[in-house]
């Protein structure tokens, strides 16, 4: 059974220039790391996966609790990604696989094989029918870009990629690699941009729904905030432990982080 707690925080610790503050810390007594949470538009619905085989879907209400369990014969989920309408969850699972979900029935609708590997990250546009996706696989790193069931790119680079987004405006994609660099590159011209903050693996990263900024997540403790596509910091905060996971309301106000020390953190943005 998972049980959670919402911390509503007393001090409102501020980060670089005060732009973010923590509002909430939600604590999940779980035996296993959290790798990926997904917010849904409502503000009460939160996707939790990770090192288990069942995707939990929290009601955020007065009092939390777990509205459903999406069960796959994988034993980990590494990421989540949700359609624009609410109605589909993506899941990158460690057998390679990834699982298609009808949130309303919690039944698997359709399952795509495509790595040898585990499948370690997942986004999609807003036309809700293309999905970007890397494979952990250590001899090729690349991510496939798919369009209705069919790839349509193969993009190869020299460090494993841990994270990918793909930004709402359809211009950019930001690739987090192995080497703590962040990569972006321009969807349709020559033009890359190589950012450097992190110490260590870029774990998770997406980008606001505006398209005019972005956040990435490291080993090394660190939520990252970009001007996109250039790369300026526009603010930084340290958690206690490695930050697995990401994820970013639908009006760009709030930030919620999945930690390994099984916590989920919500920052409000300040304007």
């Amino acid at each position: 059974m998972l049980i959670m707690k919402i911390i509503t925080s007393k001090n409102n610790r501020a980060s670089k220039q005060n732009m973010i503050r923590v509002v909430a810390v939600i604590v999940f007594n779980l035996d296993n790391y959290i790798r990926s949470c997904k917010l849904l538009p409502d503000g009460r619905t939160l996707i939790v996966g990770g090192e288990a085989n069942a995707i939990c879907i929290w009601d955020l209400g007065q009092q939390p609790r777990i509205k459903a369990e999406l069960t796959s014969a994988a034993p980990a989920c590494y990421a989540l990604a949700i359609s624009p309408d609410s109605k589909v969850c993506f899941s990158c699972c460690s057998d390679g696989n990834i699982a298609v979900w009808d949130l309303h029935n919690h039944a698997i609708v359709r399952q795509f094989t495509g790595h040898t590997d585990g499948a370690s990250c997942i986004d999609i546009s807003q036309t809700p029918i293309i999905n970007m996706d890397p494979s952990i696989n250590n001899v090729l790193f690349s991510f496939i870009i798919i369009i209705q069931g069919r790839q349509l790119q193969l993009h190869d680079f020299s460090s494993q990629i841990f994270s990918l987004g793909y930004c709402p405006t359809g211009d950019w994609l930001a690739v987090g690699m192995e080497s703590s660099n962040v990569e972006v590159m321009h969807c349709s011209k020559l033009e890359k941009y190589q950012l450097h903050l992190h110490d260590s693996c870029v774990l998770s990263l997406k980008f606001a729904y505006c398209g005019k900024w972005f956040v990435s997540t490291g080993k090394d403790n660190m939520l990252n905030a970009w001007r996109t596509p250039y790369g300026a910091s526009i603010f930084q905060s340290r958690e206690q432990s490695s930050v697995l996971s990401c994820d970013i309301s639908s009006d760009d106000k709030y930030i919620v982080t999945g930690s390994g020390d099984k916590k989920a953190t919500v920052y409000e943005v300040i304007y």
